[in-house]
């Protein structure tokens, strides 16, 4: 997919604000039963197709109005994921701003997750 410049430099700006996690890290937190919250910020069509084994669903439209409501503890652990991991990135600098302290986005986002064989649900 072919991005606008804009979108990428804010994209840029916004991965020297945050933290991001490899694909590989979040399979070895989902094995370990580590406690984090793996969200798809994909839009719900996305979601609905298919998604990472594990994840739930709160899309990029409306996490910020209902992330609290879901998860209040704003140190709680939490791996965002998108297509490719740039719409990831800009939700983990909104939660970042909102004052959660542990946010990543996954690198790669859906498209790593697939290649690297994560488990998908349907």
């Amino acid at each position: 997919m072919k991005h606008s410049h804009g979108f990428l430099k804010l994209v840029a700006d916004a991965k020297k604000k945050i933290k991001e996690i490899s694909v590989k890290d979040v399979k070895v937190k989902l094995e370990s039963g580590d406690d984090f919250a793996f969200i798809d910020v994909r839009e719900e069509h996305e979601w609905n197709e298919a998604h990472a084994a594990g994840a739930f669903h709160l899309g990029r439209g409306i996490l910020e109005r209902d992330i609290e409501k879901i998860l209040s503890k704003k140190t709680q652990e939490i791996v965002l994921y998108c297509g490719g991991g740039f719409r990831s990135a800009l939700a983990a600098e909104s939660l970042r701003k909102m004052g959660y302290r542990n946010v990543f986005s996954m690198a790669g986002g859906w498209r790593a997750w697939k290649k690297a064989k994560g488990k998908i649900e349907k």
